[in-house]
């Protein structure tokens, strides 16, 4: 079996939360009185909203012209409307009056002109990907201007990398360095890559929310989140793994609450890689991997086992009468066999002298991640595959692809941060490859479908169309899906109104309300 190595994970602030959880929470609660504690195991890398990870989205510390319900469905978010023209190649997003940035600046079109045409810069944005020729300020909005019709545009503006800045939050460099929105909180403190603190903004256009203060802390270790979930050092702690969840679910003033997502954790495969180029190789990986074994194991819940790439919470996109992926072992070793590998010493199998040897890299940051990697090397030792595990920073993959060096990735891939999953998809299979989708693959058929679907036809037609792309994923495997995702997240008794938000666009915050206020 490969070796198994932990790199670049943080101690230093998991020591301090252990510590202070072990120390008892008298004190602590009560300073803390007027402050939703949120805990979770994403690091803050970033104030620019396209490389935040959506965190100043979830704090409600800024906002995107366009918003979505808890089923995806669009709505209003600083734009109070939008309209289209010339057949979608145009599209005019309308302003609330008398709005200002949380630095007392007016909220003008030439500002949110402004700050969206530097997210249409930002390669990690979709909004870079979308046909835009000119973003114009307008009497009370915003204009787009496409070079082609591109009904999905408000879709896109969902996405959290599109939010609406603030002229100051720019330096001379045009680098965000502040994070002043025109959400119902602001941005007090920031202390990359551990904890932001924010608090009620008095000029919120909107109803004053119910809790004051927010302070979200990253805490790596699972066993830490779990400490603090049960321990009143913390409100709400998000990425609990089975072990921490079952210690939740025993203790006196905490409860688990649970979302199934658009989210597969799945296997990003090398496809110019000299082994797994061959489809009969990345069938035979697939053919290996008991996945309801590994979701009952790892995940406590075998019906998260991947049958197909796309969730069933993706009702439009998921195929129910898709083959589903089995679990095989003697038909994969029969397609290594038709790959040209054949049993070596101590079974690993090999080719002209060569083992069969591959690294498979994760990260930490969702718990499930290691855990799974950890069942998959067992799963692919029995067919004689030697995969080393390298458990280290989440930058690892999208850098391992950008140099070609990635085998195999092991992530979570979100298909609904932008409210149509279409756009996610096309990010997903580009034919010139994503950081977080396909390597080294491209399918002509595939390429077309998709851009069919951009084009919104009638409703049989794009039901075919989204057939033929499950179908060829599903035959090509150039990702390998392996398992659904729910997401957790332990709540305090203390707090009422809590509703996970299965999208993860906002942690609803303002939603919330202490128990017994209402």
């Amino acid at each position: 079996m490969g070796r198994f190595t932990r790199t670049g994970v943080t101690t230093g602030l998991v020591a301090v939360l252990m510590a202070s959880a072990a120390c008892g929470s008298g004190e602590a609660a009560r300073s803390d009185s007027d402050t939703l504690r949120i805990a979770g195991p994403f690091e803050v890398h970033s104030l620019d909203p396209a490389s935040s990870d959506g965190f100043f989205t979830r704090l409600q510390v800024v906002e995107t012209l366009v918003s979505s319900d808890l089923r995806g469905e669009l709505m209003p978010g600083l734009a109070t409307s939008w309209e289209d023209s010339r057949g979608t190649r145009s599209w005019t997003f309308q302003l609330p009056e008398d709005v200002r940035f949380h630095d007392g600046t007016p909220v003008t079109p030439d500002a949110v002109a402004a700050s969206l045409k530097a997210a249409a810069d930002e390669a990690a944005s979709p909004l870079a990907d979308a046909p835009v020729e000119r973003i114009t300020p307008v009497a009370s909005g915003v204009r787009f201007d496409l070079a082609e019709p591109y009904p999905t545009l408000p879709a896109v503006l969902t996405h959290y990398s599109t939010a609406a800045l603030a002229p100051a939050s720019y330096d001379d460099n045009g680098e965000v360095t502040e994070v002043i929105g025109t959400g119902p909180y602001e941005v007090e403190r920031v202390e990359l890559p551990a904890s932001i603190e924010v608090a009620r903004f008095d000029g919120w256009r909107g109803e004053q929310p119910a809790i004051e203060r927010v302070r979200f802390q990253a805490a790596g270790r699972a066993e830490s989140r779990a400490l603090m979930a049960v321990s009143d050092q913390a409100d709400v702690v998000f990425g609990l793994e089975p072990a921490g969840q079952q210690r939740v679910d025993a203790a006196d003033g905490v409860r688990m609450e649970s979302a199934l997502q658009p989210r597969t954790l799945l296997l990003k495969v090398n496809n110019d890689h000299p082994i797994l180029g061959d489809v009969r190789v990345r069938q035979a990986l697939s053919l290996a991997l008991d996945r309801e074994g590994m979701a009952e194991a790892v995940l406590r819940e075998a019906e998260l086992a991947a049958t197909q790439l796309l969730p069933p919470s993706l009702r439009t996109w998921h195929q129910p009468g898709l083959d589903p992926l089995d679990h095989d072992p003697d038909a994969a070793r029969d397609l290594l066999a038709e790959a040209g590998w054949t049993p070596g010493d101590g079974g690993t199998m090999q080719r002209d002298g060569t083992p069969l040897r591959l690294t498979l890299t994760t990260y930490p940051d969702r718990p499930e991640l290691p855990a799974l990697a950890t069942a998959i090397q067992a799963a692919l030792a029995e067919i004689g595959v030697e995969l080393e595990v390298d458990v280290t920073n989440s930058s690892a993959i999208p850098a391992g692809h950008e140099d070609g060096s990635l085998e195999l990735g092991l992530f979570a891939r979100h298909f609904a941060l932008v409210a149509d999953p279409l756009v996610s998809v096309a990010e997903t299979f580009a034919p010139e490859g994503d950081d977080w989708g396909v390597l080294g693959w491209r399918d002509a058929e595939m390429t077309t479908a998709i851009e069919e679907l951009f084009t919104q036809p009638a409703a049989e037609q794009a039901a075919a169309h989204r057939a033929r792309i499950a179908e060829t994923v599903q035959r090509e495997l150039p990702l390998i899906p392996v398992a659904w995702y729910r997401m957790n997240a332990a709540v305090t008794d203390r707090v009422d109104g809590f509703v996970l938000d299965p999208l993860e666009r906002t942690w609803r915050i303002t939603d919330l309300s202490w128990a017994g206020q209402n």
